[in-house]
């Protein structure tokens, strides 16, 4: 029994599916650079800390309202950090998956971003 290849449009076509992923990349890499710059903010405890992040995933800064203060509970102020920190990285990292998602067609390319 023989196995019958489909043509898949000859060297043209793979030329062409070539420069498809090599715009891609770039296209990727432009996005990375765009987010890599940017930055989130979250809020917590009704803004009594506001933590900023970059789109590394970076703390950039912390505000904390002199009345989330306690010496007393020191236990909710890091609650609260806590809180605001993971809430603005999942931001940007949402943020990222879903731009970069955009421009792969939902294609799971581990370690890009």
């Amino acid at each position: 029994m023989k196995v019958r290849i489909p043509n898949s449009g000859g060297p043209g076509n793979m030329n062409q599916m070539l420069k498809q992923a090599q715009k891609m990349q770039a296209d990727m890499a432009a996005l990375q650079e765009d987010l890599e710059q940017r930055e989130y903010t979250a809020t917590s405890g009704g803004g009594l800390v506001e933590v900023t992040v970059d789109g590394k995933h970076l703390v950039k800064s912390i505000k904390i309202k002199p009345e989330a203060i306690d010496p007393e509970d020191s236990e909710m102020l890091e609650d609260l950090i806590t809180v605001a920190v993971n809430e603005a990285i999942g931001n940007a990292a949402k943020d990222s998956e879903t731009e970069m998602g955009a421009i792969t067609g939902g294609l799971n390319m581990p370690g890009l971003f």
